[in-house]
């Protein structure tokens, strides 16, 4: 065992004119969850509860997509999916379709912890989350101005909106240019991409490995619609190997199993984490779009993407540091 490490984002895919103090402010949000996390395990806490603390406070900062700040389905709305994974027994929990719950991925840790279920939605999901006595609070809660102007514009551009904070001003510019060289999911165009989910993974000093991702999804998204972070094996994974949390388009990394692809040729192709990150990312995504943090049980931290950046950070036990966007 190599010591412990942690890996945060805020998603993949940045807009390439996002204003230097946006930037800024995320890199500062990114390097107080580091802090906490690190703190935590220099504490001794273990790697899944580490994971769930972290992941709490980004959805509790609206400055990414999840929790407050999500993004707001076609209706105006909100609907929260995240998922939890504790990688010795691969024990893990999943919600979707949250309207009131502060925290999903503490829902998500309830699922595992105290149902005999790995994964619970809407209805079913917050007659759970009211039984076990968690915060709920208005869905007004979790919808700021921000979002609300951003899915005026994706109303009025008839599209479904990846970023949902790129800046108003310039925006017709960025449509044009997605036009000429569109986007696409499930082989429809898309006029934007950019950053819609937060996540961490974490290897304590034991070498137990977990996982956590958490979102608001797409701005605009249809009423029900699923990305892959609450799915285990696509935007979360973690086993004795590693710890995996992926970003990005969602319906590509649910197609290409994303996150359990890393673990996969980790184990049967013998690649050290870095290069399994790497092989996944350009072999595995065809002409998908995303990113993946991950730490492997040895103390490695690895990061990857085929975006314009990634809001990213990690650090390990022996003293590195690092928190980017590009």
């Amino acid at each position: 065992m190599g010591g412990w490490g942690i890996a945060v984002h805020g998603g993949a895919g940045v807009d390439p004119n996002l204003p230097k103090e946006r930037q800024e402010e995320a890199k500062r949000l990114l390097t107080r969850c580091l802090d906490i996390g690190i703190s935590a395990l220099r504490s001794n806490l273990s790697a899944i509860d580490v994971v769930e603390l972290v992941v709490r406070q980004l959805e509790t900062d609206p400055l990414f997509n999840s929790g407050r700040g999500s993004a707001l389905t076609e209706n105006g709305t909100v609907e929260m999916e995240a998922s939890i994974m504790d990688g010795p027994k691969r024990r893990c929990g999943a919600v979707s379709g949250l309207s009131t719950v502060k925290n999903p991925v503490s829902l998500a840790r309830l699922v595992m912890d105290k149902s005999p279920h790995s994964y619970l939605a809407f209805l079913g999901a917050e007659e759970f989350a009211k039984k076990q006595g968690v915060e709920l609070v208005d869905n007004e809660y979790f919808i700021t101005e921000d979002n609300v102007g951003m899915l005026k514009l994706a109303k009025e551009a008839n599209s479904i909106l990846f970023d949902y904070r790129i800046p108003t001003i310039g925006t017709c510019g960025a449509g044009a240019a997605a036009m000429d060289n569109p986007l696409q999911m499930n082989g429809l165009p898309i006029s934007v991409y950019a950053p819609e989910t937060v996540g961490c993974v974490v290897v304590d000093k034991e070498g137990r490995c977990a996982a956590a991702t958490s979102t608001g999804g797409l701005m605009n998204k249809m009423t029900g619609r699923i990305g892959d972070s609450p799915l285990i094996g696509s935007g979360t994974y973690a086993c004795e190997l590693c710890g995996v949390s992926c970003t990005g388009e969602g319906e590509a990394i649910i197609r290409s199993t994303l996150a359990r692809e890393v673990a996969a040729v980790m184990e049967y192709k013998g690649l050290r984490l870095h290069e399994a990150v790497d092989f996944v990312i350009k072999n595995r995504l065809d002409e998908g779009k995303a990113g993946v943090i991950a730490v492997s049980k040895n103390g490695e931290v690895a990061c990857g993407f085929n975006t314009t950046g990634m809001f990213r950070g990690c650090a390990t036990e022996d003293g590195f540091m690092e928190v980017g966007v590009w």
